[in-house]
């Protein structure tokens, strides 16, 4: 059963999409959501330095839009959840990566996807330049003993990603504090290259901001199993897909949970869509036996091609 799954922020690197709009309507398609949301994402995945792309009103609509954008032509026919439904056997994303899950499941269209995302965007930025936040990796240690030490600091574990690898989040001094004082087992405190504490009660405000964002979206129930960061669970109706999203703003991602439902649901592969790699990462340690492919170019598409037809024949 193949997985598939999108990727959050900080997966970003400057000119991640020149070879993609090489691609047959891909720089259309491109143009054509830069246009609905008022935003450049040809310029800002082909130019734009790594300063301006980690701008959080920038970073989450492009990474939605190169999520879309690899789906699509991974699977060219499929304009709905329901067309994945027969190769697909899950699909999530991580942190605003649940977005284009959410058009890939059917939920939204992609249209849809790509106006909230950009509201999501707009209302963290604003969020975030309240108080100077952010947020920064632990490598190594231990989930409980990690998640009390962050907790004693004042911060909060944003992302709880795996076994191994805890995400903090709070002010730049708390995480000062945090990288004299690491968690016991801690071997690095990595700073991200984002722009706020997100998943934490500094991005309250852009919930409200979210909430009015989606009173005249119609959501439609997923085609296939969505598989939610707020707890790892599969949604069943369109309705709690998009209150998850709102509210995921403001609380812990729990992409650990996810993958123990990757598993509980029977995985033997996950692709991880462009800008692929860290969710690839986690699986490989994470969810031992699975084969996992990291979409990043469109080189790859064949090898992920090959991996769609082998998951679909194994599954026939």
């Amino acid at each position: 059963m193949l997985v598939l799954v999108a990727p959050g922020q900080g997966a970003q690197t400057p000119g991640y999409l020149t070879p993609w709009l090489d691609l047959p309507d891909a720089e259309e398609k491109l143009r054509r959501w830069s246009a609905l949301i008022d935003l450049d994402l040809v310029h800002y995945g082909t130019e734009a330095d790594e300063e301006q792309i980690r701008d959080t009103a920038v970073a989450q609509p492009l990474l939605v839009a190169s999520a879309l954008l690899s789906a699509r032509q991974l699977f060219p026919e499929s304009g709905n959840g329901s067309a994945l439904a027969g190769s697909v056997g899950a699909v999530a994303g991580h942190s605003v990566g649940e977005l284009a899950a959410a058009a890939l499941a059917g939920v939204l269209t992609d249209e849809e996807a790509m106006s909230l995302v950009r509201a999501r965007g707009l209302a963290m930025a604003e969020a975030a330049a309240v108080t100077r936040t952010g947020m920064a990796a632990l490598l190594g240690g231990e989930r409980d003993t990690s998640v009390a030490h962050l907790e004693r600091l004042g911060l909060t574990p944003a992302n709880v990603n795996g076994t191994t690898q805890i995400v903090a989040a709070g002010t730049m001094e708390q995480l000062a504090a945090l990288a004299e004082d690491k968690p016991e087992g801690v071997r690095r405190v990595v700073p991200l290259k984002v722009a706020g504490a997100f998943h934490t009660h500094h991005m309250a405000p852009a919930v409200d901001a979210l909430a009015r964002a989606t009173k005249e979206l119609t959501p439609r129930d997923p085609a296939l199993p969505y598989v939610s960061n707020r707890d790892g669970q599969t949604v069943s109706t369109g309705d709690d897909a998009l209150a998850r999203l709102v509210g995921q703003v403001a609380n812990p991602v729990r992409w650990d949970l996810c993958m123990e439902t990757f598993k509980d649901l029977g995985a033997t592969a996950l692709v991880e869509l462009c800008p692929g790699g860290t969710l690839a990462g986690l699986a490989k340690r994470d969810l031992p036996g699975v084969t996992t492919l990291a979409l990043k170019t469109p080189d790859q598409l064949d090898a992920a091609r090959a991996l769609v037809a082998e998951q679909s024949t194994a599954a026939g």
